[in-house]
């Protein structure tokens, strides 16, 4: 009789083009077969009758803060509250640790820490920052992902925003080494020019702030990027869109043969400036939440497939940094990654949209255009890594959100499904409400080829 790790039975299983009622068999960390009534007997078989199996979530854009500044989110917390939310995979971003990762040596120190910690697979992005150009090859060769710039202030002094001559002598050197370069477009004269502003009018409302980062900064941005991308033949992929306007000017780059990709957030599909004005700063975010009218056209963008993926953009502080009285002086960033997945479910539900699309935007277009050819899929061959999830209400409290710290704008909100269980390379790494405590299944996803050799 043939015998697997684990055998998933009688789930509804989401594969690239349809749903079938059908078993899953996992060896050796990978799916080796996809039949109904699978044969056999297992190590564990768990029971997923009335459940969805998706492809586990690949969240290209997170910040945790290890080294350095783990109090604010350590590989440990992140990593569980990604496996309470279904992703398995994460990438982390190069900016909030100390040091930032810009160096070959900052990255293996990072690397071996989330591999001793992480309950699930982690990429990590490298920095493109002024004076670390010489650094963008030793960290191409060690597997990161791709890099980050950003081309308005950070309020990170360890990892300050690249000037032009960076950008387009990264860019040029990024194109070289057949990587990627992500930007957080927003135009720095603007944003800060309007800062300082409503900062000498003593203006601190949520409505100044979202005034001091209006659309046209994002557009500015985008704009300046893709034109640099052009010169230096350099891959983009923009992150945390928040306009309509700038989707449709990537969108047009596209057309016109450019290698660019972006994505938006959950935050700027489920709320809005109106949760700014009532909540305060745990809403506070760059690029800031926008008006409703705003967001209609951003997700009119969604259902017409012009945006590439989702991402949570979990940017996580401690409480202290969300309680200035001066809303420019709080940290910008919304805590919520375990949430992307029960977000973008609600989304499909309220847009009657298949779950085939979602697995789509959450898993098969980011494994696509980073390269990760063994996930995103549910297919024999594939890594068994799956979030199983029941169409039951889910209520997010300090007791179920597994951040470091619990506060959040997706306090108090109830989804429309749970995830049960979250599978990682074949373990159960969080059951039913629980993290299961085994060691950590977490890989490091190195990608050490350029883009060009794999096309």
């Amino acid at each position: 009789m043939l015998t697997y790790d684990l055998i998933i039975r009688n789930g509804s299983v989401i594969l690239e083009h349809e749903i079938q009622l059908v078993d899953l068999a996992i060896q050796d960390g990978k799916i080796t077969k996809i039949e109904p009534a699978i044969k056999g007997v297992a190590t564990r078989e768990i029971d997923a009758t009335g459940h969805y199996i998706l492809p586990g979530v690949i969240d290209v854009h997170a910040h945790f803060s290890e080294p350095g500044r783990e109090h604010w989110e350590g590989f440990t917390t992140g990593s569980s509250m990604m496996a309470a939310g279904g992703i398995t995979t994460y990438f982390d971003m190069p900016l909030n640790g100390i040091p930032s990762t810009v160096t070959k040596q900052a990255l293996l120190d990072k690397a071996t820490t989330g591999q001793q910690k992480s309950f699930v697979h982690f990429g990590l992005w490298g920095g493109l920052v002024p004076g670390n150009l010489p650094h963008l090859k030793d960290l191409a060769e060690e597997g990161v992902i791709g890099f980050k710039a950003f081309i308005s202030p950070t309020g990170n002094k360890e990892f300050e925003h690249a000037d032009d001559f960076t950008l387009l002598e990264g860019m040029k050197e990024i194109a070289k080494l057949g990587k990627i370069l992500a930007l957080h477009a927003e135009s720095a004269e603007i944003t800060t020019w309007l800062t300082n502003e409503k900062r000498v009018q003593n203006d601190t409302t949520a409505d100044a702030y979202l005034a001091s980062r209006p659309i046209i900064a994002e557009i500015e941005a985008v704009q300046r990027a893709l034109h640099y991308a052009h010169l230096t033949n350099c891959p983009l992929h923009f992150v945390h869109i928040s306009s309509a306007e700038a989707v449709a000017i990537i969108k047009e780059a596209k057309a016109n043969g450019q290698d660019v990709t972006l994505e938006t957030c959950t935050h700027y599909l489920l709320f809005t400036q109106d949760d700014l004005r009532t909540k305060g700063s745990v809403a506070k975010c760059a690029p800031p939440l926008r008006e409703q009218t705003d967001q209609k056209r951003l997700i009119d963008c969604m259902l017409a497939g012009d945006i590439d993926f989702v991402t949570s953009d979990h940017s996580p502080c401690p409480p202290s940094m969300k309680e200035a009285d001066n809303i420019f002086d709080a940290w910008g960033g919304i805590s919520g990654g375990q949430f992307t997945l029960l977000a973008m479910l609600e989304f499909a539900k309220t847009n009657t949209l298949p779950l085939t699309t979602i697995a789509k935007w959450t898993a098969a277009q980011p494994a696509k255009r980073f390269d990760l050819p063994t996930k995103g899929r549910i297919a024999v061959g594939m890594d068994a890594d799956f979030a199983i999830i029941a169409e039951q209400p889910f209520t997010v409290t300090k007791e179920n959100f597994f951040a470091q710290h619990k506060h959040s704008i997706y306090q108090g909100r109830t989804f429309s499904h749970t995830v049960q269980y979250t599978i990682c390379n074949g373990q159960i790494v969080f059951a039913q409400g629980t993290i299961v405590d085994t060691p950590p299944a977490g890989q490091w996803v190195q990608v050490k080829h350029t883009l060009a050799s794999t096309k």
